[in-house]
């Protein structure tokens, strides 16, 4: 009996921490929008986290997008070859990479490069008190800290999937056709055939809602950091794992949404676009 109230002690301790820091991220972004909304943010504050979210991000992105599209060109040749049908390898590579491995890879790099970043910056202004010495100086600092940060993140995360796909799709091209010597213009038509516009529009969409979360998570982990260079580690390790999850949890919903939209749209599954 004592074991079992232990147990269920634990689990309801697990539950209402659970259910607080829920409280807390909602009540910490309605702040964060109520600030975007009703004061714009400087340019100056504004530039140098659009740089450090988008151009120091293309390098790595582009990298791991084309590394990408090369596996799935490898891993896929020899089950299509057997039924006949490598020609339309490049239409499972782009499909995989416009609506789901892209948004989802280049969103994994921003909560690994940026989010981790993000909460350690503020943790660390967090811990030596730099925090408080805006509020002291009457600025907020969630307008001027987390702002610009979400800013970033939901609006250039859109064009660093887009070079995730182009870069996937470049270095699935590159293997299919110059070392696995499958026929150009097929590869080229069945990409055309099976790929649609759509299938972008639904990659793009959900990275916007992937920056958004990386933004939220990272500067609330970094804003909520215990005291010492231990707590900003863990803070910094907490924003990526927690993004991570999230990450994964939104592409299952907003995937869920999109089919719904699609297939209310085309009941019969054509791409017209």
């Amino acid at each position: 009996m004592n074991n079992l109230s232990r147990v269920l002690s634990a689990w309801g301790g697990v539950v209402v921490q659970g259910l607080t820091t829920l409280g807390d991220i909602s009540l910490f972004t309605l702040q964060m929008f109520v600030w975007m909304f009703t004061v714009r943010p400087k340019r100056e504050t504004l530039m140098p986290n659009f740089y450090a979210v988008g151009v120091l991000s293309l390098p790595v992105v582009a990298l791991t997008g084309t590394f990408i599209g090369m596996v799935l060109a490898i891993q896929s040749y020899h089950q299509f070859k057997s039924i006949g049908m490598e020609t339309r390898l490049g239409a499972v590579i782009n499909m995989s990479l416009v609506r789901e491995l892209g948004p989802v890879l280049a969103a994994t790099m921003l909560a690994g490069r940026v989010g981790s970043a993000m909460a350690a910056v503020l943790g660390t202004m967090r811990v030596t008190e730099q925090i408080d010495a805006l509020v002291s100086m009457g600025a907020n600092p969630i307008h001027y800290l987390v702002v610009p940060r979400f800013l970033a993140c939901m609006l250039l995360i859109p064009a660093l999937t887009v070079m995730a796909d182009f870069m996937g799709i470049v270095g699935g091209y590159f293997y299919s056709v110059v070392v696995l010597g499958i026929d150009h213009a097929q590869y080229l038509q069945k990409s055309r055939d099976f790929v649609g516009g759509f299938d972008l529009f639904s990659g793009v969409f959900k990275s916007v809602f992937f920056g958004a979360t990386i933004a939220i998570v990272s500067c609330y982990r970094g804003f909520h950091c215990q005291p010492g260079a231990e707590g900003v580690g863990r803070a910094a390790t907490a924003a990526f794992v927690q993004s991570f999850v999230m990450i994964l949890a939104l592409d299952i919903v907003l995937n869920l949404f999109l089919d719904g939209v699609y297939f209310a749209i085309w009941p019969s599954g054509a791409k017209l676009f």
